[in-house]
């Protein structure tokens, strides 16, 4: 028995008919044709309707109790039941698209052929779901054989599949014929006098709804006749003229009827975005009919027909355009006659499956496909170390990315978008955003530890408009201080007013011997230096002057490690009461440990007079490069990372998580057991796992050097009470140890919008590090103790309600540069680089990154894929 087809289609088979019906009919008499449609809501059961409307054909209506429309998501886990129940019973089988959103249904299929029918632009269309592109590049990338349904849709995606056929909309000529009998005319009719200019097809935001207002007031005496359902609009937004005519939809076998009633035949198509691809079936029908057509300038028809069809672009040369056709002379319509019969007899639907059915049968089957060359050692995947690959999947054929990312946050989302078509991009969660997502819990929006948006870099400022247009707001920072139970704002040595006499007087001492111990005997010190942190933490970067006179070497003054260095920066009086437990409660490790060169390699000395000044009266501003800063008006830091992804043009795969990674035979292994062959690879994902992943792959020294990496682990612990503004501030730091808490990202101030109404949000950050400072409670007990500490140091009330209390926990949070890390990062990457391994981000490259970096670091990655490609292609000639 042939292999059965099993279609799945955004358009119901007793919808109008058209191009599915005419191909998949004419193909039941080779193949068993399954059809399965967009489900139906069904608010008790899940279950599937199925009805056989010709031979060979079986049309499946899937009823589930999910309201979200079409192959969306949700209903993903009752398709895939009712799909495995159905595919059963056709084990030999090939898939066949219409619409890419039901791409997830495949996984439950092993079609030995795949074929996407791209019979129109559908992520054009009003209300097209915002994965669709996404999904049409996987599918594309999976697909063995596409067809598009006319020149436009197949200039724009010939690059993008090796294998693309152009089959433009056909006729069925000899049902359409019937209409050059005029006596045949509808019914519907018989009310309706002449002249009649007519359209049949669906009524949608295609339509040209001004246009026909225009030709209706034009000639008050002609007739329009409208054939087709409205979808998508709101009819009430139709013209209402008495001479324009609503028939609704109308059986196929009765539009010849219509045409033989008709003296010229309408395209009043919209130029948008929606109609740029389409090739109008009717067209063809039209011409059957042999009536005048007139039409706007869609391309398909102009670029193919312009001189049998009239094109008109506004609406008085359509008006022109009609009236012209309605008082040719015999000989003019004659002339164009002959060039529709002319384009009839060079095309059939009958003519149009042939072709499809010599490519669908020399189109070599997945099974005939070697899975790897036959000269490369085959993947062995042992269950042992890899428990989690699915390995009923092995047998499946390769799939094939030209670049494979992995990871999506702001480094991988940024080199997808930077890359185009050719790349997949592989997340492991079931959302974009890496640590940059977003959480909601009860109307609150919580981040993954606290984000904001500050760069000096006009491109990545360009980004910030592009990925969230107006949903953003600036605002100046509130950060500040919690120490010897007063709060000082942020940063410290530049607001030392306020604290006990005695410590400002340490921190001013210590800064003036830090200052003057810089200069050489004999010589006057130089300018007061810009260092405008210190914190380790990266909320704000130390600037340094471009002349270097406010600074000294490194490599003169010495330090040896980063407690070294803060001594020297900022003196004993300030490292004693703020930068010193500071780092040590964030870093987690000893400051010994740590070495400079992520500093800047130049040691800034302070700014006295700013010490000074800040000691004898209160901060009037904040200081630093994101003393003003920009947040997400609605859904948190996660509204900009997922900003990328109506722009990325390649494939977004999400709960793909990656668990083996083959360097040597460019193959990525997913835990779902998918294996992807690729060109090129950018790993976002931390470098130890990398590694860990590679497996015995790796080299021993580059397994040692993974191991070498050390790194700090965030524990958040989200809160919200039941009170609202609570606090003015955006973060806090908290140096002391009477906090199991480094610092307070006040998210409720980030902005307003990550508050339910009454309620107020914070997340307290704790850092851990299993080796030098183990989380010292966790669960429950760790959310009590942060909550007695927020209402210690005056942020919460005892008697404030807690209505939300969770946890997110974020292994790898900051990467540490201890003395062997540039060594160690340097082995891994020189080995990679030799197998097309680009690392890129914050984890890969063991830097410290901010987002505006990593957007910065993804962009740099995905130009230096293009570079390479560019040189193999130059090598190939």
């Amino acid at each position: 028995m042939a292999s059965a087809i099993i279609v799945f289609s955004h358009l119901r088979w007793d919808f109008v008919f058209q191009r599915p019906q005419h191909l998949l009919s004419r193909l039941a008499k080779h193949y068993p044709i399954v059809i399965v449609e967009e489900p139906v809501y069904d608010e008790e059961k899940t279950f599937l309707k199925t009805y056989s409307p010709a031979p060979n054909i079986l049309v499946c209506q899937p009823h589930t109790p999910v309201s979200m429309p079409g192959f969306h998501d949700d209903q993903l886990p009752h398709l895939q039941k009712l799909l495995r129940q159905l595919v059963a019973d056709y084990e030999d089988h090939m898939a066949w698209f219409y619409t890419p959103m039901a791409l997830p249904l495949l996984q439950e299929l092993k079609p030995r052929l795949v074929v996407y029918d791209c019979m129109d632009e559908l992520a054009a269309f009003k209300n097209a779901p915002k994965q669709l592109l996404q999904r049409e590049s996987a599918l594309l990338k999976v697909a063995d054989l596409v067809f598009t349904g006319g020149q436009s849709l197949y200039r724009s995606k010939r690059d993008r599949h090796p294998n693309v056929h152009c089959f433009p909309s056909s006729v069925d000529r000899a049902h359409f014929v019937q209409a050059l009998d005029r006596t045949n005319s509808h019914p519907a009719h018989r009310e309706i006098p002449g002249p009649r200019l007519g359209f049949y097809g669906v009524i949608d935001e295609r339509f040209d709804t001004e246009l026909l207002g225009s030709l209706a007031d034009a000639h008050p005496m002609w007739q329009i006749v409208l054939v087709g359902p409205v979808v998508k609009i709101d009819p009430a937004t139709l013209p209402q003229r008495a001479n324009i005519h609503y028939l609704g939809q109308q059986p196929y076998e009765a539009l010849p009827q219509f045409l033989a009633g008709w003296d010229v035949c309408l395209l009043p198509f919209a130029m948008n975005e929606s109609t740029r691809f389409i090739s109008p079936t009717k067209t063809l029908e039209y011409m059957a009919a042999e009536l005048p057509i007139v039409s706007t300038p869609v391309t398909d028809v102009a670029s193919c027909y312009s001189d049998i069809v009239a094109i008109a672009g506004d609406a008085e040369s359509f008006i022109a355009a009609c009236e012209a056709a309605l008082l040719a002379p015999p000989e003019e319509h004659a002339r164009k006659v002959e060039g529709m019969r002319r384009v009839l007899a060079a095309t059939s639907w009958d003519s149009t499956v042939e072709q499809m059915r010599a490519l669908i049968d020399t189109t070599p089957r997945r099974q005939d496909i070697p899975l790897i060359e036959p000269a490369a050692a085959p993947v062995t995947i042992d269950e042992s170390e890899t428990p989690n690959v699915n390995l009923l999947r092995r047998d499946e054929a390769n799939r094939f990315a030209k670049t494979a990312i992995i990871g999506a946050g702001p480094t991988g989302l940024s080199a997808a978008y930077h890359l185009g078509h050719d790349a997949v991009l592989f997340e492991k969660n079931d959302m974009v955003g890496g640590w940059c997502r977003s959480i909601r819990d009860k109307g609150f929006t919580f981040d993954h530890a606290g984000h904001i948006m500050f760069s000096d870099d006009p491109y990545v400022l360009e980004l910030y408009d592009i990925l969230l247009g107006s949903n953003v707001h600036w605002q100046d920072r509130e950060a500040w201080i919690y120490s010897k139970n007063v709060y000082t704002r942020y940063p410290f040595q530049g607001a030392l007013y306020g604290l006990p006499p005695e410590v400002v007087k340490e921190c001013i001492m210590g800064a003036v011997e830090a200052r003057y111990g810089a200069a050489k005997p004999g010589q006057p010190a130089g300018p007061a230096a810009k260092a405008s942190d210190c914190c380790g933490d990266g909320s704000v970067a130390l600037a340094f002057t471009s002349d270097g006179t406010n600074i000294a070497s490194l490599e003169k003054r010495g330090p040896a490690n980063f407690e070294e260095f803060i001594y020297q920066v900022w003196g004993a009086g300030i490292a004693k009461h703020f930068a010193i437990p500071y780092n040590r409660k964030l870093w987690a490790v000893p400051l010994t440990e740590m070495e400079t060169s992520w500093l800047g390699g130049r040691v800034p000395l302070p700014d006295l007079e700013q010490i000074i000044t800040g000691a004898l009266e209160p901060a009037a501003k904040p200081m630093g490069p994101n003393a003003r800063f920009g947040y997400p008006l609605r859904g948190g830091f996660q509204a900009l990372v997922s900003g990328f992804v109506p722009h990325i043009k390649g494939t977004i795969e999400l709960n793909a998580d990656i668990a083996a990674v083959s360097p040597r035979q460019h193959l990525l292994t997913l835990a779902d057991g998918r294996r992807y062959e690729y060109e090129s690879l950018i790993s976002t994902m931390p470098l130890p796992e990398l590694v860990k992943i590679i497996g015995d792959e790796a080299p021993e020294e580059v397994k040692r050097a993974a191991d070498g990496l050390k790194h700090i682990s965030v524990r958040c612990v989200n809160l919200a009470v039941a009170r609202e503004n609570i606090t003015d501030k955006h973060w806090i730091y908290y140096p002391e140890d009477t906090t199991v808490f480094h610092r307070i990202f006040v998210q409720g101030n980030a902005s307003p919008e990550c508050n339910a109404p009454g309620g107020f949000g914070i997340t307290c950050e704790i850092s851990y590090s299993p080796d030098y400072k183990p989380l010292p409670l966790d669960g429950q007990e760790l959310i009590n103790r942060c909550i007695e500490d927020c209402i210690k140091v005056g942020i919460f009330n005892e008697d404030d309600k807690v209505i939300v209390a969770n946890e997110v926990d974020m292994p790898y949070a900051y990467v540490i540069y201890d003395h062997a890390r540039a060594k160690n990062v340097e082995t891994i990457r020189s080995w990679l680089a030799m197998y097309d391994i680009i690392l890129a981000g914050r984890y890969s490259e063991w830097e410290y990154y901010n987002s505006d970096h990593a957007f910065i670091a993804g962009k740099k990655a995905a130009e230096a894929v293009k570079w390479a490609e560019r040189k193999s292609a130059v090598a190939a000639e």
